[in-house]
């Protein structure tokens, strides 16, 4: 058994099983998330390393790069194998490094769409985020670029990213919602909320910058006298905690490098005790 499947499963829309620990594939283009990376060689090296280690779920977007990410994921693994699912986003427009600009038009939402299709050479998206709810758009629009392209076949499921619970709830009653991404790790907890709804509706969850460890990876820190205890890594500990908060949660550690790969994968293997859980919640 590879590494990442020793995390348990989730069916996501309920006919996409996936293991739980994925791949979060934002870090491969150029700093700041523009353009080429550096070592392009690296890059496919560490996605074909994830899929070799038993992740079935890579999560991608359209603006990274913006297109280098999802090039990159088409080189190092199409054709892909039959398990594998990619999930992708649009809604983001990029006027350079760490520059992020909301557009939810529907004609725009529709185009980036065609445009993943192309450059990660599928017929059909697995699964098609809408990255960010634009406020100047209505919900019902932004939803019904990505509803008309399912009704054509084009994609399979369609998930919300950065939104309340409220807004969670006003995607449902527009389009079927399986996925929600929302900044979550063990020192930032303000989705808490999202997760426990999504927990009960069986929602993915999945929280991007799942590691956030900074200051937790200092030597003195709880996650560090944990980490010891259990013989893992900070970063380790940190996305067991993700995995073991709840069954909904999909974890998408992203890295260019495939030492740091097998570190976060490495994650799966580690069981918290009720003891080490209730010190790791006791951080935030």
């Amino acid at each position: 058994m590879t590494t990442a499947q020793l995390s348990d499963t989730f069916s996501i829309g309920g006919d996409l099983p996936i293991h739980r620990l994925g791949y979060g594939a934002m870090q491969l283009p150029g700093p700041g998330v523009w353009g080429e990376p550096a070592d392009r060689d690296g890059a496919l090296r560490v996605v074909r390393a994830a899929v070799e280690q038993g992740v079935d779920f890579i999560d991608t977007a359209d603006s990274y790069g913006p297109l280098v990410s999802e090039q990159i994921i088409a080189e190092a693994l199409h054709p892909y194998p039959e398990n594998l699912v990619i999930g992708s986003k649009a809604g983001f427009t990029r006027q350079g490094p760490g520059v992020w600009t909301v557009v939810g038009h529907p004609a725009y939402l529709t185009q980036q769409v065609e445009l993943s299709l192309r450059h990660l050479k599928v017929d059909r998206i697995d699964l098609i985020q809408l990255h960010r709810i634009d406020p100047a758009v209505p919900l019902a629009d932004q939803l019904g670029a990505f509803k008309d392209l399912q009704d054509q076949g084009k994609v399979r499921h369609i998930g919300v990213s950065e939104v309340s619970v409220e807004e969670l709830a006003a995607a449902r009653e527009i389009v079927d919602v399986v996925s929600v991404q929302n900044l979550y790790n063990l020192t930032n907890r303000q989705s808490q909320d999202v997760l426990d709804y999504a927990t009960a509706e069986n929602i993915a969850f999945i929280p991007w910058f799942p590691i956030a460890t900074g200051d937790l990876a200092a030597p003195d820190s709880p996650v560090a006298d944990i980490a010891g205890e259990l013989g893992a890594t900070p970063s380790q500990v940190a996305l067991a905690w993700l995995l073991q908060k709840s069954p909904v949660v999909l974890p998408i550690p992203g890295t260019k490098s495939v030492e740091h790969l097998t570190e976060n994968m490495g994650a799966a293997g580690i069981t918290l005790s009720a003891e080490d859980i209730a010190r790791l919640d006791a951080l935030a």
